[in-house]
């Protein structure tokens, strides 16, 4: 090893440098990094990276599991599927390289079982929503907790399980993890004798009967999410032990009644002032208004719109993209703080 850990502080918010890039499938890739500057990385299982990617010549924020475990704090990780048309994966992919640098942000989020603690999970994921379950499973192995964990992870074809061949050996060589995977077709050269079609009710009594007695965290893209809590809530299941991640970027609402009350928020730098109502937030407000604010994710996680609250009061119902020191420190995020007074912001 050719850099001194003794004594690292923890990284946050900064520089870093790709050490490794490794092929997962045939469409999904894992960079692994490490501090520009010796550090560890403390983060919980299942938070996220905000990264900023220099894309011809204009900068793009997208936020990323950490796929790595806490338990592992010398590199980070994160596993990235090539989406067609996709600007910042297809990049990610076709350029990032071992000695490549890049800025993030983090870690951020509050999905995590640090938050609900208990002795029984289910950890459903669809596609590459597996990333954060990765990092929650792989630190419970790692520390040899005595966690009872249900991970039913759902792909097309067995060609596209995410880390089938970690989680095979993981549930081989633990007591307390089992692990399904949920396939609909056969791949190419392989037919599927596992379970097959879509998550069900009927399915998962099948792999976990205790189901609805379990905290359940469940990530993938929208559709599989939406069709899964549906189900879930429908069989029983409490909202209370019901978690899940997106980074899917909301539609915002319209009204066609407005009650909101109304006040002024003035941008300092640039002395522009709009109107914002007590129910809208600040950064669809000043997008009505015809003025582009840095943002990304939309849902309070990725932190890219935080900015320097100077005067005023805001309401403001994050998802972690925020830490309580920079909330001490007037800072707030664009997307989902709403006016409660009239307000003048540092950007």
């Amino acid at each position: 090893m050719n850099r001194s850990w003794a004594c690292p502080r923890a990284w946050e918010d900064g520089v870093l440098v790709c050490k490794q890039v490794q092929a997962v499938t045939a469409d999904v890739k894992t960079f692994v990094f490490e501090p520009a500057e010796p550090r560890v990385f403390r983060h919980d299982p299942g938070q996220h990276l905000t990264v900023t990617l220099d894309i011809d010549g204009s900068e793009i924020d997208r936020c990323y599991t950490i796929s790595s475990p806490p338990s592992r704090p010398l590199v980070a990780s994160i596993t990235v599927k090539r989406v067609p048309g996709g600007v910042a994966s297809n990049w990610l992919h076709d350029y990032l390289a071992p000695g490549q640098a890049l800025r993030a942000r983090g870690p951020l989020g509050t999905f995590s079982p640090v938050q609900h603690p208990a002795a029984r999970y289910l950890f459903l994921s669809g596609g590459s929503g597996i990333t954060p379950m990765m990092s929650m499973t792989r630190t419970l192995h790692d520390l040899a907790q005595p966690t009872d964990v249900v991970f039913v992870h759902s792909a097309r074809a067995p060609g596209d399980i995410i880390f089938r061949q970690e989680l095979d050996l993981i549930a081989a060589t633990s007591r307390d993890i089992r692990v399904a995977h949920v396939c609909e077709h056969d791949g190419p050269g392989e037919r599927w004798h596992g379970h097959r079609g879509r998550l069900s009710a009927d399915m998962l009594r099948q792999i976990a009967p205790d189901f609805l007695d379990r905290e359940v965290f469940i990530c993938g893209p929208p559709a599989y999410m939406g069709a899964v809590r549906q189900m879930l809530i429908g069989a029983g299941l409490p909202e209370e032990r019901y978690h899940q991640e997106s980074f899917d970027i909301p539609v915002p609402r319209s009204s066609t009644v407005d009650c909101s009350e109304k006040y002024s928020v003035e941008f300092a730098r640039t002395g522009s002032t709009v109107e914002c109502g007590s129910d809208t937030s600040v950064l669809d407000a000043a997008s009505a208004a015809g003025i582009t604010l840095p943002s990304s994710c939309g849902q309070g996680m990725c932190g890219t719109c935080k900015t320097t609250l100077l005067r005023g009061a805001v309401d403001m119902r994050h998802n972690g993209g925020i830490r309580a020191r920079e909330v001490a420190d007037d800072k707030i995020l664009l997307c989902c703080a709403k006016p409660r007074g009239d307000l003048v912001l540092d950007c």
